[in-house]
C-alpha cells in the first residue's frame, strides 16, 4: 500500500503545477455555477490537485485559485438569476430540478437571509440553486459576496489544507511507519465521510427548521 500511495502522489505531482491549479479552479467554478454543480465533481478535482502540492507556496496559490474559481462560479449563478432566473426556472432543465427544490431554496433564503448563503456552500443541491435564487430575490451583490466569500475560504481550507498536509508528510511517514499507506487512505476517506456527514446533518437540521416554520410562512 505504501508504494501504491507514493506512486499516486508522485503521479499527481508529475502534472505541471500550473495545469493542476488551473484545472482545480475551473472545476470548482463549474461546480458552483448555475446547476452545473449538480453533475460536476469539483470537490474531487480539488482534492486530487491538493494531493500534488509540494510546498506551502503552491498550496497557498492553489487555495487562492480555488476560492476565486468558486466566487466566479457563484457570481455567474447570481447574475444569471438576476437577468434570466425565471426563464431558467421554467426551462426544461429547471423543471428537471423540480419545483419543490426551487421553492425550498426560496424559503431557505427568505428565512435565513445571509446565513443561508453561507451554509448553502456545504449543502447538496442548494449550493447550486441558492446563488440563482439570491439573484432573483433582489439581494444586493455586495452583500451576497460578503456571505459567500468566507464560506468559500472555509471550504477550500478544509479540502486543500488536509490533503496537502497529508501528502506533504507522507514520504517521511512511509519510511518509519509500515502501514503509512493505509493511514493516508484512511485520513482521506475520513475527510470525505466527515464532509458528507456534516452536509447531511446541516441539511436535515435546516430542512427541519423550514418544515417547522412553513405554516407561519403560509
Amino acid at each position: 500500500m505504501n508504494d501504491f500511495v507514493l506512486w499516486a502522489i508522485e503521479l499527481v505531482q508529475s502534472v505541471d503545477p500550473v495545469l493542476r491549479t488551473v484545472l482545480a479552479g475551473i472545476a470548482i467554478m463549474l461546480e458552483t455555477s448555475i446547476l452545473i454543480g449538480l453533475v460536476v465533481p469539483g470537490d474531487t478535482v480539488v482534492l486530487v490537485a491538493s494531493i500534488g502540492v509540494s510546498g506551502w507556496v503552491e498550496g497557498v496559490v492553489l487555495g487562492a485559485v480555488v476560492v476565486v474559481g468558486a466566487l466566479i462560479g457563484e457570481s455567474i449563478g447570481f447574475w444569471l438569476g438576476r437577468w434570466i432566473g425565471p426563464h431558467i426556472r421554467t426551462s426544461w432543465l429547471g423543471r428537471r430540478i423540480g419545483e419543490a427544490h426551487w421553492a425550498r431554496s426560496e424559503r431557505y433564503l427568505r428565512r435565513r437571509g445571509g446565513i443561508a448563503i453561507f451554509l448553502s456552500r456545504f449543502l447538496p443541491v442548494l449550493h447550486s440553486l441558492v446563488p440563482l435564487t439570491v439573484g432573483m430575490s433582489g439581494f444586493a451583490y455586495r452583500r451576497f459576496l460578503a456571505w459567500t466569500f468566507p464560506a468559500c475560504v472555509l471550504w477550500t481550507s478544509i479540502y486543500v489544507g488536509v490533503a496537502s498536509v497529508m501528502a506533504g508528510n507522507y514520504k517521511e511517514l512511509s519510511q518509519t511507519v509500515h502501514y503509512a499507506g493505509y493511514l493516508f487512505v484512511g485520513v482521506i476517506v475520513l475527510l470525505l465521510i466527515a464532509v458528507l456527514v456534516a452536509k447531511k446533518v446541516i441539511a436535515k437540521r435546516e430542512e427541519r427548521h423550514m418544515t417547522e416554520e412553513s405554516p407561519h410562512d403560509a
